[in-house]
């Protein structure tokens, strides 16, 4: 999915290790195979030459995906919207190029994109869509998807404390030895940030981190964010890095892209609507730095300033100890 994977786990001997790693990594490879859109001959990209205007039947992993693209595209009102991928290719170039998409360009591309044209039946585990030429692109939710499937696997496999990383997005279990959680930086030490803990020590749960730190285009003294608003068709221009904690990498991944995109307001609204989850939302323009929690993150934070071992967010409450 154009980016690296990093596996860390703990069991008693070498031989139970490495097998556990080849299981991971070849379900991490299954699942390139399926959800890559760097990859012609992927099931993803296959999609949209056969499920032109009829249904197909696709795998179970492309369907979960989709599914829960779509149920956030719903959700954020089409600002999360993994059809835009003929605009994402366009940027993609463009980042190479370093130079901005033509307008022509984008907007042709735009019309073979929208989310409406997309249709998942989660039940039939059929996929169709509504014209020709267009390009899916899940890298804003796969690849925490990826994670916790082979941290599943781990599981599995008897393997009690792991953790999966790839790229921005973090997949974990149960503590390493002789620790009390998984040390999960949130942030870079700022003073600005002096209010937020600079880690938090987590177990059996999903990170995931969007921002312009990483990819990103510098022309004419503006930065675009890889993250595609679809009404205009550029890459954010507001320096904003969500970080989203959540039971599954597939909420977190597909959240922090979502919150991004639909701002604050709406983002902390739809972090609150799901009580499983916790965000943070930092900020940074010409008048500062501008730091938002949600409710539940606010207690992880709480929480870890006393030193406190967190575990996973449930509804209504926040357990620790």
């Amino acid at each position: 999915m154009g980016t690296l994977v990093k596996i860390t786990l703990y069991t008693t001997d070498e031989p139970s290790a490495t097998n556990a790693f080849r299981a991971a990594f070849d379900r991490i490879t299954q699942l390139d195979r399926i959800l890559s859109d760097y990859k012609p001959d992927s099931e993803l990209n296959q999609l949209t030459s056969k499920a032109v205007v009829h249904a197909v039947r696709v795998s179970k992993d492309l369907c979960t995906v989709l599914a829960a693209s779509q149920e956030l595209a719903e959700a954020t009102s089409g600002a999360f919207d993994i059809t835009q991928g003929p605009v994402i290719r366009l940027w993609r170039a463009a980042r190479v190029e370093r130079r901005v998409p033509d307008a022509t360009a984008l907007q042709e591309a735009a019309s073979r994109s929208g989310f409406r044209k997309l249709h998942v039946d989660a039940r039939a585990q059929t996929v169709m869509l509504d014209q020709p030429y267009m390009a899916l692109d899940v890298g804003a939710i796969g690849k925490g998807y990826a994670a916790s499937e082979a941290l599943a696997v781990l599981s599995e496999r008897g393997i009690r404390s792991a953790l999966v990383a790839i790229s921005g997005d973090l997949a974990f279990s149960g503590a390493p030895p002789g620790r009390s959680g998984w040390r999960i930086d949130i942030h870079d030490d700022e003073p600005a940030l002096a209010g937020v803990p600079r880690e938090l020590e987590l177990t059996n749960a999903a990170v995931s981190t969007s921002g312009p730190s990483e990819q990103h285009l510098d022309v004419g003294g503006q930065r675009y964010s890889h993250v595609i608003d679809p009404v205009l068709r550029m890459g954010l221009v507001d320096d904003i890095t969500v970080t989203v904690i959540a039971p599954s990498g597939l909420e977190a991944d597909g959240l922090d892209t979502a919150v991004s995109l639909v701002g604050r307001d709406r983002g902390l609204a739809l972090i609150e609507s799901r009580p499983e989850t916790a965000a943070l939302i930092i900020q940074r323009g010409k008048a500062g730095v501008v730091v938002s929690m949600s409710s539940n993150f606010r207690k992880l934070a709480a929480d870890s300033n006393r030193g406190a071992v967190l575990t996973p967010i449930r509804p209504g409450r926040h357990a620790s100890h």
